[in-house]
């Protein structure tokens, strides 16, 4: 059976084809987003302000790892969407088959590894002693469900390739769903504390992965005839250790800043924690929409680089720039008449030093939403046409924009400087990630001889 959901974006009016692929993804982040805002909401509201920043202290773990896993699977994914665009449906089996032993192998070293190094890292970035056993035990749980979240982002992200958005946004709002349900019953009702709320955002993960496996496999042609494709090929593993490691390695270097900046946020006592988790989870909701734009940009440029369409890539850019900034415009005046509406659902009515915390962060940071939504575009632009190593060195730009943000915080600024610290890490980024689409695109148009690394 033929996917009659997907798209071939190599046709039709860029801005139009970006905003129909785009949306089904902005609204699967959306709701999945949504989960993970409820966990915020109901370790807060029925275990406590030290729960919720045990969870919080967690993040930029969460960030170094699962980044990593998602950011390689985007990058497995890339090679599939030249394929489809080039109409060479072999390849796209032997890519398919090939990038499903290296998540098997991902699955099992990193579950061990960030186990294993999970108390030590927290120790690591100076999480008080009062809410250690808290975040070892959630963060725990988190690493244990990996092979569940390279599941979910390895089959969505071969959909999303095959240009169906839909189908995987579907089963995201499913499990969405899920997850709020076992949040409640292993949170409230089978008291679990933490570990409940990691093992329903586990679980629910793990059924949004299977969906999309089950749709691949039976209701799609895409794995039809793959009779002698399923075996090692290194010519594939290698293509896709070349694009899929160096984005995975991008999310995980820009996460080392988080790690650094987590550690000045700690320093800053619980009160700053909770606030900037309860701000950061309310900031997400906002800029995963740009992020979801920026997954549809990547297998737009995949497609049409497969096809050598590169005047529809530089059109592509555009129409992408004027959707990203459309929308921040808008982000930022609701942040701005609802922050401390906004901050009062997550810390509730009497949220003090914290609440105002977070009113200060969402003020400072939603300001500067469009260099996050520009950076969308043009990192996805890049490696949309394979060029994933220069996405690793963007993430040097987040890093040193972290780490910048908080030394800030360290010295002069204070809470400022964490206010700050994303905005920094994206403009490093922007400035690097602008200047290599200018030259690699500029070079594709021209039709100069290249090489993609």
């Amino acid at each position: 059976m033929a996917n009659s959901s997907a798209m071939d974006l190599t046709r039709g009016r860029p801005i139009r084809q970006i905003l129909l692929f785009s949306m089904p993804l902005v609204a699967g982040t959306l709701f999945q987003q949504l989960y993970s805002f409820v966990d915020t909401v109901m370790v807060g509201r029925l275990i406590g302000d030290a729960a919720l920043a045990a969870v919080g202290t967690t993040y930029s773990l969460n960030f170094l790892t699962l980044g990593f896993v998602q950011g390689a699977c985007v990058g497995f994914a890339i090679p599939l969407a030249q394929a489809t665009g080039a109409k060479d449906q072999e390849s796209f089996r032997r890519y398919f088959w090939n990038g499903a032993w290296l998540c098997v192998l991902l699955g099992v070293v990193l579950t061990a590894g960030t186990f294993i190094l999970a108390e030590p890292l927290l120790r690591l970035i100076h999480t008080p002693e009062e809410i250690l056993a808290d975040a070892i035990r959630y963060i725990q749980v988190i690493f244990l469900g990996i092979p569940a979240t390279i599941l979910y982002n390895f089959c969505a992200g071969v959909l999303r390739a095959a240009g169906d958005s839909r189908r995987p946004s579907l089963f995201l709002f499913l499990s969405s769903v899920l997850n709020v349900i076992l949040d409640y019953f292993l949170i409230a009702v089978i008291p679990m504390g933490v570990a409940g709320a990691a093992l329903a955002t586990v679980l629910s993960q793990l059924v949004s992965g299977l969906l999309n496996l089950g749709w691949i496999c039976g209701r799609t042609a895409l794995l039809r005839n793959s009779a002698g494709l399923r075996g090692i090929s290194g010519p594939h593993i290698a293509k896709l250790c070349r694009v899929g490691f160096p984005m995975g390695f991008e999310y995980s270097v820009s996460a080392l800043g988080a790690v650094i900046m987590q550690g000045a946020i700690n320093g800053l006592g619980t009160a700053a924690i909770a606030g900037q988790t309860a701000s950061e989870k309310i900031r997400q909701m906002f800029t995963l929409p740009m992020e979801s734009v920026g997954m549809g940009m990547a297998t737009y440029a995949g497609q049409n680089d497969g096809a050598g369409r590169y005047d529809r890539i530089r059109a592509g850019i555009k129409a992408g720039l004027t959707i990203q900034l459309i929308y921040c415009a808008a982000a930022w005046v609701v942040i701005l008449m609802g922050k401390e509406f906004f901050t009062g659902i997550v810390l509730g009515p009497d949220g003090g030093p914290a609440a105002a915390l977070s009113v200060e962060y969402l003020g400072v940071i939603s300001c500067l939403f469009c260099i996050h939504g520009s950076l969308m575009i043009m990192r996805n632009t890049l490696q949309g046409m394979g060029y994933s190593l220069h996405a690793v060195l963007s993430g040097v730009g987040e890093l040193l924009g972290r780490t910048l943000g908080g030394w800030l915080a360290v010295h002069p600024l204070g809470f400022l400087g964490i206010c700050l610290a994303n905005p920094l890490a994206w403009g490093f980024a922007l400035l690097y990630c602008t200047a290599m689409v200018h030259h690699f695109l500029g070079r594709r148009l021209r039709g100069d001889a290249d090489s993609v690394i």
